[in-house]
């Protein structure tokens, strides 16, 4: 027993920031980002907090999936930085929607969509639930240095959700890390312990860009061979490829590799960005509600990040349009 993917559910600030707005606050140009992420433009939270959006995905998730919040035996959210440091994520949404499940945050980065999802199938698996919600929310716009145009062109924020009940759609599903902070990373606050002898760091990201090139193309290309050989399939079977929507460059690099048509890949960086662990499902929900899933049709998801993490696996679509 695993599990089938019964509602889809993404919500994003309102405010677009375009690459011209940002043109004006670092040296970069609309052609410069286009060129080199494939981003138009991105989702910045304004007035709403992340839990506001992390509450919208999940009320929709679960209006498709027409379960009610008391019928939830867990909720796992996904995210980096919560509004809290304690409660989580999880818990807040708990309260929110009114539910009454054990709820919890987990952080893997722009895995962590496919590290929830792994967390589920474990309950599932051991019979211990029978519905879940799975949330990847990320308020990326909070942990970036605005004036440095390497990193702060790339990112978005937003957030996605799925609904799981019993089922045995899920084919394949693999999670990997191999510790790495030196070529991506957020450093945490330090806090004002009088005893501490650290410095505190600013609190952005940083990123080593090449390498984090060379991991995500070979990560992206090797973890979908595996999950696809391990959901005993070929590659020329997978219906669609959901890729975590990080640069436009990794995609097109990733594709030249395997035998799974170019057209297969989907995308909407252009208008969000890198969402981080909230992408694949954001990417999901948008084609879900554009009919583009037909029962049947065998989906593969893989992402990388920060960690290093990736995440990936082999769904079977079973929801009518």
């Amino acid at each position: 027993m695993s599990f089938s993917l019964i509602g889809t559910g993404s919500a994003y600030p309102a405010r677009r920031v375009t690459n011209d707005e940002l043109a004006r606050l670092v040296d970069t140009s609309d052609e410069w980002i286009r060129a080199r992420t494939g981003v138009y433009e991105r989702r910045v939270l304004t007035d709403e907090s992340l839990e506001d959006i992390a509450c919208a995905a999940a009320l929709r998730a679960l209006e498709d999936a027409g379960v009610a919040p008391r019928e939830l035996d867990l909720i796992v959210c996904a995210t980096i930085r919560n509004d809290y440091i304690t409660p989580s994520l999880a818990c807040l949404l708990q309260k929110r929607l009114g539910a009454g499940c054990m709820s919890m945050d987990i952080n893997a980065a722009c895995s962590g969509f496919l590290y929830a999802l792994d967390v589920a199938d474990g309950y599932f698996a051991r019979g211990r639930i029978k519905k879940a919600l799975v949330v990847a929310a990320e308020a990326m716009s909070k942990m970036v240095d605005w004036t440095d145009r390497a990193t702060c062109v790339l990112f978005g924020d937003g957030a996605g959700a799925a609904v799981l009940s019993e089922g045995n759609d899920l084919l394949s599903l693999r999670v990997t890390a191999s510790g790495n902070a030196e070529h991506l990373g957020i450093p945490n606050i330090e806090g004002e312990c009088p005893f501490s002898l650290r410095a505190g760091k600013p609190q952005h990201v940083y990123m080593n860009g090449q390498e984090v090139y060379k991991f995500a193309v070979n990560a992206l290309c090797r973890e979908l061979e595996a999950i696809i050989d391990a959901a005993g399939v070929r590659q020329e079977d997978i219906a669609f490829v959901l890729p975590h929507q990080a640069n436009t460059r990794i995609i097109d690099a990733a594709a030249g590799k395997l035998r799974i048509g170019a057209e297969k890949y989907l995308s909407n960086i252009e208008r969000f960005g890198n969402t981080s662990a909230a992408s694949i499902p954001i990417l999901m929900d948008e084609c879900r509600r554009k009919n583009m899933f037909h029962p049947g049709d065998l989906l593969a998801l893989s992402a990388f990040g920060g960690g290093f993490t990736t995440g990936a696996c082999v769904l079977r679509w079973c929801k009518q349009s």
